[in-house]
């Protein structure tokens, strides 16, 4: 990878929907070239996707909350099957395996507190191998979806 395919990077991650023309004069170079090096960081998997970022407060979900997990034991099967349910639980926007303790740590999104309630009682308290979940509110996010560093 070169400093034109950082250059890219960065410019499809401020903007992943600008034109493929306004990339290449953005990047300057033309048109074909730009074409095979996007492709070929897609193919590399550098490029793992594009996607629309959403306004949860506009979705009428602007509670968020952490969660951590803490696990009663950490065998194979019941890792796999605690990380297949929380994968099924929409609510569920980020999890994270951690070393040390805990064990997870889960970022969760709701209507309002009452709706948290319900997802935690009914789904996240019921999960498979669950010893304690540990919650914290979220205040205000001060830094979001930022672009990963590229030395350019």
């Amino acid at each position: 990878m070169d400093a034109i395919d950082r250059n890219i990077l960065a410019e499809l991650q401020r903007d992943g929907r600008q034109t493929l023309t306004e990339l290449a004069e953005r990047v300057r170079l033309s048109v074909s070239p730009c074409h095979r090096r996007v492709r070929a960081l897609e193919r590399a998997g550098v490029i793992t996707g594009y996607h629309a970022r959403l306004d949860p407060n506009a979705l009428g979900l602007g509670f968020e909350a952490l969660v951590f997990v803490t696990m009663r034991e950490a065998t194979r099967e019941s890792i796999q099957a605690f990380e297949a349910a929380v994968a099924d639980i929409a609510n569920v926007v980020q999890a994270q395996r951690l070393f040390g303790d805990p064990d997870y740590l889960l970022r969760v999104v709701a209507r309002d507190l009452a709706d948290y309630q319900h997802l935690y009682d009914e789904r996240l308290a019921t999960l498979t191998g669950v010893q304690r979940l540990n919650s914290t509110l979220v205040m205000r996010s001060i830094v979001e979806d930022r672009a990963l560093p590229l030395s350019i």
